[in-house]
């Protein structure tokens, strides 16, 4: 959220963070109220470091302390405190707020939260069909990641990583169900998808989007990266991606039927399984690969059909085709290093022709996988010559704001915007 990718942003945040959870923790609103640690509200112990949900909120005001702060000049008196140092000051400021919002509002939003958690955990295997379809439906708008914290993380005692990984309160078929379904999705279910669309684009376009397929489904099989290959079908067909959550749903559904549970610490791809086998808390982790097969050929089959039977424009179809982007040739041979550069430089420069120029950018920033963009104006995009470009698509978020999904190689990318900015 912040406009550059700055130090000062993450030490703003850490110190919002120490103030906030330090503050509230039991220990010490205990003399502040005039009462005793264990008469405290117990929403208050879940003030620590493992509180996801108030460490994305403290995020979004260290970011937004940057942005209004980081160019600041203050009086010559107070002049050392202008720039990037008033940003930590400023977000310690906003957090005393947030402390007291928080000391009325916390219990009331724990228990909300709580009771949410709970009435999932009781459906059983069902509730872990309704996380995974939810989460699905939750990532185009990024508040996937808020869903997350509640089962993942300690926010109200599920933590289904924390309990999987140090195996401290951990029950075996049980813990890990919120995060073993996603294996076969994410190994086989996505880049059987990539499979269905690479196989059902013009032939005339197989090579420009071959590439492409590849290497995003490498990304989602190995790490569980799978946002570039969801994002090509997100939005140009709505009704696929819809059907991938409710697969996912019934991935999760299975696995938690069966009790085969794996987990990850960074997401459900090859290398956080292998390292699952390892772990005493899995359980029956082999079956997931039996199960991932059966995912690959359902994913397969489903999208092939109805990428044919509703004629779907996904990449390589219809208006939604690639061309080669242009190649910048120099007069002196370049080496192997000169050739990657060359390549990141010329999707670069036809993206940031796409997006109107560089007059036409206010700020880049960029994630794992996409470019987040404030332009002055967002009618002038031409998202056709962005897609030619190498990018999966482009969301245009009202007058100013848009992102643009490049995949893995995104910082690369947006190192090249930036030299030209």
């Amino acid at each position: 959220m912040a406009k550059k990718n700055d130090g000062a942003v993450a030490l703003a945040a850490a110190l919002g963070y120490f103030l906030v959870t330090v503050v509230l923790s039991p220990m010490k609103l205990a003399p502040l109220l005039g009462m005793k640690a264990s008469e405290i509200n117990s929403a208050f112990e879940k003030m620590n470091n493992g509180n996801v949900f108030v460490g994305i909120v403290i995020g979004l005001i260290a970011a937004y302390a940057y942005n209004k702060f980081s160019e600041t000049e203050l009086p010559l008196a107070l002049s050392f405190f202008s720039g990037k140092r008033l940003v930590p000051i400023m977000t310690a400021f906003y957090c005393t707020f947030l402390v007291v919002i928080l000391l009325f509002l916390w219990p009331l939003l724990y228990s909300w939260i709580v009771k949410f958690g709970e009435s999932i955990v009781g459906l059983g295997s069902f509730g872990a069909f309704v996380y995974g379809v939810a989460n699905r439906l939750l990532i185009p708008t990024g508040l996937h990641h808020a869903l997350n914290s509640v089962f993942w993380f300690d926010t109200i005692g599920i933590n289904d990583i924390g309990k999987f990984q140090s195996g401290k309160d951990a029950i075996k078929g049980i813990t890990g169900r919120y995060q073993a379904g996603f294996f076969p999705i994410m190994m086989f279910g996505i880049p059987a998808a990539a499979l269905a669309m690479y196989h059902t684009a013009k032939t005339t376009q197989k090579k420009q989007v071959y590439g492409w397929f590849l290497a995003s489904s490498v990304a989602a099989f190995f790490v569980g990266v799978t946002e570039p290959i969801e994002f090509a079908f997100m939005f140009v067909a709505p009704i696929l991606y819809v059907v991938h959550a409710l697969l996912t749903g019934l991935s999760l559904f299975i696995a938690a039927t069966f009790h085969w549970t794996a987990g990850f610490s960074f997401s459900a791809g090859l290398i956080d399984y292998v390292l699952s086998l390892i772990n005493p808390v899995s359980n029956h982790p082999l079956m997931l690969l039996v199960q991932g097969v059966v995912f690959f050929i359902l994913y397969y089959v489903i999208f092939r059909v109805v990428i044919q039977v509703f004629n779907l424009n996904t990449i390589g179809r219809g208006e939604n085709e690639l061309v080669d982007p242009t190649v910048v040739k120099d007069n002196i041979a370049p080496g192997e290093n000169d050739i990657k550069q060359s390549k990141y430089h010329n999707h670069a420069i036809q993206i940031l022709e796409g997006l109107g120029g560089q007059e036409n950018i206010v700020n880049l920033t960029n994630c794992a996988t996409r470019l987040r963009l404030e332009l002055k104006d967002t009618s002038i995009i031409d998202q056709q010559k962005i897609k030619n470009a190498g990018a999966v698509g482009v969301t245009v978020n009202g007058k100013h704001s848009t992102q643009v999904i490049v995949g893995t190689h995104v910082q690369q990318v947006a190192d090249e915007i930036e030299k030209h900015l």
